[in-house]
């Protein structure tokens, strides 16, 4: 496929997924139930970090995990006393487990004690002119492994130090960066621009894009997030990540291998 169609052919299919009715079957639902900054933030944030496996599941998971918060995560995580936190050990997805969800709310309560939003986390290690967030992503896991913290519990955040495509965690940012009037991402960040945002690979984007001829290998790492980002970058250098949209949808729903 030609360049030209290339980009016609992704801009049609992100057209089609970035839509609303596109949030009822992902795990971008879950931060959609609310609307104040803070859990939006924190409901987003373990919303990606569960996104592992069929999007029911993840959707359901989240869910349970939010009803152990009474549906208030930015309350509970800034005013819960020590004796809340014995029900969040019965919480299980896949690897994650309670040990590490605790770990999760110590983080969030001490960092919402001294900043407002958790966006500063991440657009605090980067300026205007770095070309990615690969310093924000980064800074982010510096800052989140800053307490005293279970040894298991450092692979459920990700950093591109490690050559980690950080899948879930591009896909938060894009989450809470990118904007646009169609209602899916949110846009309430204003300190990273979604020109500096890197395309979530995981092993369905990196397989579609391989057939496309978008990167050289279906390698789920960070050099292939970064090799697909510059590809996406040629066709909307302000908004690449938009054509997540695309490459999910083939990948994921329409078995576009």
């Amino acid at each position: 496929m030609k360049s030209r169609e290339l980009k016609q052919y992704l801009d049609a299919k992100a057209a089609y997924y970035d839509h609303p009715d596109f949030i009822k079957n992902d795990p971008v639902c879950i931060p959609h139930r609310f609307s104040k900054l803070q859990d939006v933030e924190i409901a987003g944030l373990f919303a990606a970090t569960l996104a592992w496996g069929n999007r029911t599941t993840i959707i359901n998971k989240c869910t349970e995990l939010l009803s152990l918060m009474d549906d208030a995560p930015f309350e509970f995580i800034r005013y819960h006393q020590p004796m809340d936190r014995r029900r969040l050990m019965q919480f299980c997805h896949r690897t994650f487990n309670g040990l590490d969800l605790l770990y999760f709310v110590e983080f969030l309560q001490h960092y919402y004690t001294n900043v407002t939003s958790l966006e500063f986390a991440f657009s605090g290690h980067i300026i205007p002119e770095d070309e990615t967030v690969e310093k924000a992503l980064a800074g982010f896991h510096r800052i989140f492994f800053g307490l005293e913290h279970p040894e298991r519990t450092r692979k459920h955040i990700s950093t591109p130090e490690k050559n980690s495509a950080c899948k879930r965690l591009n896909m938060y940012l894009r989450w809470m960066v990118r904007r646009d009037k169609n209602g899916v991402d949110f846009g309430l960040w204003q300190h990273i621009s979604p020109a500096q945002l890197v395309c979530p690979v995981d092993v369905h984007v990196a397989r579609v894009a391989t057939r496309l001829g978008l990167i050289s290998e279906a390698k789920s790492n960070w050099k292939t997030a970064l090799e697909l980002t510059a590809r996406l970058r040629e066709m909307d250098p302000e908004d690449p990540t938009k054509y997540d949209f695309a490459l999910f949808g083939l990948g994921v729903i329409e078995k576009y291998v």
